[in-house]
């Protein structure tokens, strides 16, 4: 109770939960206490009490299984330090509190000790580095979001996927019969020794890559060796299926909580340019190019009474691009809702778009994309298979049709090397100390970086606050819809049957409206009762 008062009182708490005790700071004293809910929910579920601690997310989604709404987060010390520097190996919160304390912490008690002051400092370089908006308006909401997407996680079907592994199995049972055949005898695929000593010896293919320990068998050596024997297509094929059935199969099924559910974590803070990453599992990484692949989509579904409403950016990363350079010429065509990839194909090779083939318009793609991230024509070539001298001439060329573009790369990174930083269009810093790196690899790389960072770090922003924007219009509008699953530019929500054209209508506002742009931001909509439904 005095506690409690005191909260409501002063206006402000620092708290921090350690296992079954929670820390409180609260006008100059520091209280301890054990979990109680009345007071948890007196305490967090007062919009009138500011609230700032360390790394927020789980603790919010305890108290959602609690029933309780954490109201007021006024500050999260593990994303002020994200937003500060995205490039720190890790975010201890001993480290952020002797970086900006100075003083080293003995316990959990004389840590929340140190929380408002860290606070102080943090809130200071934030503003000083006008990151306000970023932090603020986009980060902090975003918290909120991705603990409710934590907790009310996506159906997954325990029946179908497991049923899914068995046929999986049975393929692979059958090309390492295959394998074998084409071996002449049984060994382990999986050893790259015995697989090398196969193809190479007793095979006679080419070897194009040995290590240290012997012959390389990876991926890249294996694509070149296309063609050469029946039994490098059975090996790639065996490789895809093994992965897909112990990753994601035997994985998956080993994290379906007794919901039947999945409950994906939601990261924040793991990569540079400020895209979101999921983990156990992470649901961002399931192969969809390949048709095996695209069937783990059919096993998640909406719940019963639902609907999935799928939602995805259409090239949103070359119309930030179009808008952050001010190319006129790129702008033009996404006004006009011109293919851009035929339009680029058909500036590159200088034929009329409708003389554009489908191999052309792939390789345009291919630059078009290549462009964004700084690509070279080595790289360039490999991709598209083509000689260097061409690819090279394909860049050459695309610079000349877009010129706004090469003149928007080229400034980007001289402001890179005076300042040490580039930032998005909402003003995320990355630091890019390797540009002033003696090495020539390590400095193209740095090149590279900041490049690709404006563009692809605005893009996450703009997703960012679409995110921030559905979950409280849905609130508002007083819907049941949730936002289940976030993957690159794609937005996935679970809505009752009656709300879904509502929600689709609100999901598709919000997510072309949240950029800001100079031309239109583009998005797909889908529904269905599966994932695989919803997005083909």
């Amino acid at each position: 109770p005095d506690l409690l008062r005191m909260a409501k009182q002063v206006g402000e708490i620092a708290f921090y939960e350690s296992g079954p005790d929670l820390f409180v700071c609260c006008g100059g004293t520091l209280y301890r206490t054990e979990p109680d809910d009345a007071l948890y929910a007196g305490l967090f579920g007062d919009p009138g009490i500011s609230k700032v601690t360390y790394d927020a997310k789980p603790f919010l989604v305890r108290m959602m299984k609690k029933g309780i709404d954490v109201q007021g987060l006024a500050f999260d010390l593990k994303i002020a330090a994200y937003v500060l520097n995205p490039s720190m190996s890790s975010y201890q919160l001993g480290n952020i509190l002797f970086e900006q304390c100075a003083v080293t912490a003995e316990d959990h008690a004389s840590m929340c000790a140190l929380f408002l002051d860290a606070r102080d400092k943090m809130a200071g370089k934030i503003r000083e580095t006008e990151m306000d908006r970023l932090y603020y308006e986009i980060e902090m909401p975003l918290i909120h979001v991705l603990a409710r997407m934590e907790y009310v996680g996506f159906t997954l079907d325990r029946d179908q996927l497991a049923s899914f592994g068995s046929q999986l199995r049975e393929r692979i049972d059958e090309l390492t019969e295959t394998i074998y055949f084409h071996a002449g005898e049984t060994f382990n695929i999986n050893s790259t020794k015995q697989l090398g000593d196969i193809l190479f010896n007793k095979l006679g293919l080419p070897a194009l890559s040995k290590t240290k320990t012997g012959y390389s068998t990876n991926a890249d050596v294996l694509e070149r060796l296309r063609g050469y024997h029946e039994i490098i297509e059975c090996i790639l094929e065996y490789r895809r299926l093994t992965k897909l059935n112990s990753t994601y199969v035997e994985g998956f099924i080993g994290l379906i909580g007794a919901d039947g559910r999945i409950h994906s974590s939601f990261h924040q803070t793991i990569t540079q340019t400020g895209r979101i990453s999921s983990s156990e599992p992470n649901l961002q990484n399931i192969p969809v190019r390949q048709p095996m692949g695209k069937q783990l989509r059919r096993m998640f579904t909406a719940k019963s009474g639902c609907v999935l409403v799928d939602a995805d950016y259409s090239q949103i990363e070359l119309r930030v691009l179009a808008h952050i350079s001010g190319d006129e010429h790129m702008r033009q065509a996404f006004r006009a809702d011109e293919d851009i990839h035929t339009k680029t194909a058909a500036e590159v090779f200088g034929v009329p778009v409708e003389m554009v083939t489908p191999e052309m318009r792939s390789r345009a793609k291919a630059v078009n994309f290549g462009i964004v991230y700084g690509i070279s024509d080595f790289s360039l070539a490999a991709d598209i298979k083509v000689p260097r001298k061409e690819a090279r001439r394909y860049i050459d060329s695309y610079f000349e049709t877009y010129q706004g573009i090469k003149r928007y790369l080229d400034d980007t990174v001289l402001r890179a090397r005076e300042c040490g930083y580039v930032t998005t269009m909402f003003g995320r810093r990355r630091y890019i100390p390797e540009l002033a790196a003696q090495n020539h690899n390590v400095r193209s790389f740095g090149e590279r970086v900041a490049k690709n960072t404006p563009i692809q770090g605005s893009a996450a922003d703009i997703l960012k606050i679409a995110m921030v924007r559905v979950m409280r219009r849905l609130r508002q509008e007083g819907m049941a819809s949730e936002i289940i699953l976030q993957v690159h530019d794609e937005l996935i929500l679970e809505c009752p049957e009656s709300e879904a054209v509502d929600a689709a209508m609100i999901l598709k506002e919000e997510m072309e409206k949240a950029g800001g742009l100079s031309i239109p931001l583009k998005v797909d909509i889908g529904t269905g009762y599966s994932w695989y439904d919803a997005k083909e």
